[in-house]
């Protein structure tokens, strides 16, 4: 499926478009877990918590999906390919795990915030999940910019299928003239 210069540019657009926000919105999603556990206000804690649960499900879910989407996408009508170089398939691997694992945490965010809204919830109430909600920011935010990193630095290096790809693209244009017959065949 070959994109269009304007496609491939929209595509494109689209993708940094919601990758950047994804690291946005997880950085602000890490600043209110640091805030959440260590402010000793009990309302700006419970405040940071019921913000990082409507973030997380109405921002942070969507960009992850849509940085899914338009990186298949982009990769799949352009010359890079979703498997020819490693550098993208890292990526998407970076990018699956990432969007799994925020799926699988947003189950916690939402019991922490369920918590902190009710009455009878401190300041000291569910220590261990608030340190690993910072935690896991923390990690997400740095396999974010590592995939970032990736999409600007692109190391070479092409994978198995990526190597038989370039092959078969060197050689077509050989095997095809020297298929082709040359004019008229002789008469015997």
């Amino acid at each position: 499926m070959a994109m269009t210069p304007r496609q491939r540019k929209l595509a494109l657009t689209a993708h940094v478009t919601a990758s950047v926000g994804w690291l946005g919105a997880v950085a602000v999603f890490l600043a209110l877990a640091v805030a959440g556990l260590t402010s000793q206000d009990v309302q700006r804690a419970r405040s940071a918590y019921v913000a990082m649960e409507i973030s997380g499900w109405y921002v942070i879910v969507p960009l992850a999906f849509a940085s899914l989407l338009t990186g298949v996408l982009s990769a799949v009508g352009t010359t890079w390919g979703l498997v020819r170089y490693y550098w993208v398939v890292v990526k998407l691997v970076i990018t699956v795990l990432a969007t799994i694992a925020l799926l699988v945490h947003m189950q916690p965010v939402s019991s922490i915030a369920d918590a902190a809204a009710g009455a009878a919830s401190s300041g000291g109430a569910l220590h261990e999940p608030r340190v690993q909600l910072v935690i896991q920011s923390a990690a997400a935010s740095l396999a974010l910019l590592v995939a970032t990193a990736l999409s600007v630095y692109k190391p070479q290096g092409r994978t198995h299928y990526g190597q038989r790809k370039q092959y078969q693209q060197r050689t077509r244009p050989e095997a095809a003239d020297s298929a082709a017959p040359a004019g008229p065949a002789p008469l015997r």
